[in-house]
């Protein structure tokens, strides 16, 4: 049995452009993923209306966008990732005139707060993050656009998107004209249908406006999207995202106004992610997972959702709490689409299952004398344990182990993993890849005693090595495993140890006397509070994520 996977002179590489499969909320199944142009792919996220801090809620689609960018760039794609910002807004003036300060302000506080948790959950594959205010001009040409092509009229300082010469209008939500979601108060006045919705909307006293042919005023939501969108990447792009929630009005009205100003699809995928809700059970983690399949939309329930005015927010202190990892982990555990539910339970749960790959990934320290974790070099670059960088390098590649070796297993389960990420990103089925192959790589440690400086061979510690980077290429792909976790710390670390150091001693002596129920509950205790023994052949070491 050889010690590595080799590459193989007889296989090339096989392109991976067909094999992906993504769900199309328009056409409501899943479709062969076409790009436009070859080989590149460009994605736009509706991101926050940045008026307070953020909540776990903002989260989702950033995790789930992120994760899918890098498994396209893995298979070979350049792809170029937009998230937008929008920093004006109604709850935005309000709150800058709630605290007294300049609505440009407001926004900078809480968009720095937004990109803060963003970096905490590992989410660094966004290229631009436009803010509206910063494509005024832009909007306004957009609007001029569908004025004269008799899209859009002006009325009494606003303008209104006419949905009554747009014939496909509802295409995307299902819904007719007649049931939009228009403005009330003085704008439906000016209306000719009361589905038309604003495109621009003139200024009251007091508030931030711009210069327009219309007067002085502001952009409507939905036409910012547009405007960055088209600015960026272009008329029609590949993928746009965001939650169940936006599918109706806003990228109804996006796809409308865009359509209609370009006489083109604006997307050739739309793609939702399900909603994050409160509380109840978030199930097993760590077996066969029966979050892998999605279920179709249907008509979206907000009633539960997470948003800030249910009092949602403090993630700042979640994320210090929980770890960034944990929580990334948490929101990859199911299928994108499928609705995610938050509590503490789920949490821990989460916590529990990447204490057993931290587990592991510290045995990879201790038998082989290496750093898991991407190290920097002398070079100033990083220096990656990486199986493969690609999903060409990783395909041209093959097991030499015998049909009951370590690494035939592995590449199984590897070639599981990316049929998971195929089938409209899978990222619940690939979790759980992972998790038999953190299994299989714990088997083969106690099997051919890894851990025993007098029993293990280095052809053994080979095999386990070239193992341990195929774990790390894949949990790459999800954002996990890329950076050591942090353990407790605080004021007085010296403390934590000594006290740590107390516990291990008092249930050490409590098994050497058989007294098992001390034991449980010294390790019982501890677990409660997310921190895990393990039990060597020396010692007991302890970790907390």
């Amino acid at each position: 049995m050889t010690s590595a996977l080799t590459t193989s002179t007889a296989e090339s590489a096989t392109s991976t452009t067909t094999a992906i499969r993504v769900y199309n909320t328009l056409t409501r199944q899943k479709e062969p993923f076409k790009t436009l142009a070859p080989g590149k792919v460009g994605m736009y996220l509706c991101g926050p209306t940045v008026y307070a801090e953020a909540h776990i809620g903002h989260m989702v689609g950033p995790v789930i966008f992120d994760t899918i960018k890098r498994y396209l760039v893995y298979s070979g794609y350049e792809v170029t990732l937009v998230v937008n910002i929008t920093d004006v807004d109604d709850k935005l003036i309000a709150a800058s005139r709630k605290r007294g300060i300049a609505m440009s302000q407001v926004a900078t506080e809480m968009t720095m707060d937004y990109l803060a948790n963003l970096q905490s959950l590992g989410v660094n594959q966004i290229d631009h993050l436009p803010r509206a205010t910063d494509y005024m001009d832009e909007i306004i040409e957009f609007i001029k656009e569908l004025i004269t092509k008799g899209f859009a009229y002006a009325s009494g300082g606003d303008v209104f998107f006419d949905v009554t010469r747009d014939p496909n209008y509802g295409q995307l939500s299902n819904r007719t004209a007649d049931s939009q979601q228009g403005e009330g108060g003085d704008a439906a006045s000016k209306k000719r249908s009361s589905g038309d919705f604003a495109l621009w909307k003139s200024a009251k006293e007091g508030e931030p406006a711009w210069d327009s042919p219309w007067g002085l005023g502001r952009p409507g939501w939905h036409i910012e999207c547009s405007a960055m969108s088209r600015s960026i990447l272009g008329k029609t792009f590949d993928i746009h995202g965001g939650g169940l929630d936006l599918v109706f009005p806003h990228h109804e009205n996006e796809l409308a106004q865009s359509r209609c100003c370009h006489g083109a699809p604006m997307v050739s995928y739309w793609m939702h992610n399900g909603l994050m809700k409160r509380d109840a059970s978030s199930g097993k983690l760590g077996g066969k997972s029966d979050r892998a399949a999605a279920p179709e939309p249907a008509e979206v329930d907000v009633s539960s959702k997470i948003s800030r005015s249910q009092g949602a927010g403090g993630l700042a202190k979640l994320i210090e709490a929980q770890t960034g990892e944990r929580i990334r982990f948490f929101l990859l555990r199911s299928h994108y689409r499928s609705t995610n539910v938050f509590g503490d339970d789920g949490l821990e749960e989460a916590g529990q299952a990447l204490n057993a790959f931290y587990r592991l990934i510290q045995r990879f320290d201790r038998i082989t004398g290496e750093a898991f974790y991407a190290q920097v070099g002398k070079s100033g670059e990083v220096e990656e344990l990486t199986f493969a960088k690609s999903r060409a390098e990783g395909d041209s590649l093959r097991a030499e182990a015998g049909s009951e070796g370590l690494l035939t297993e592995i590449a199984k389960l590897r070639a599981s993993f990316l049929e998971k990420m195929d089938d409209d990103f899978n990222t619940g089925g690939a979790v759980s890849d992972l998790f038999e192959m953190s299994r299989a790589l714990n088997r083969f440690v106690d099997q051919n005693f890894l851990e025993d400086p007098k029993k293990r061979t280095p052809e053994s510690i080979d095999t386990w090595r070239t193992g341990m980077r195929a774990l790390r290429e894949l949990g790459a792909i999800l954002g996990l495993f890329v950076k050591a976790p942090k353990k407790i710390g605080g004021g007085d670390t010296q403390l934590v140890d000594g006290l740590m150091g107390l516990l291990i001693a008092l249930r050490s002596n409590a098994r050497k006397n058989k007294d098992f129920a001390t034991s449980d509950l010294i390790r019982d205790g501890l677990l409660k509070h997310s921190i895990t023994l393990q039990d060597l052949k020396e010692d007991t070491t302890w970790e907390k994520a």
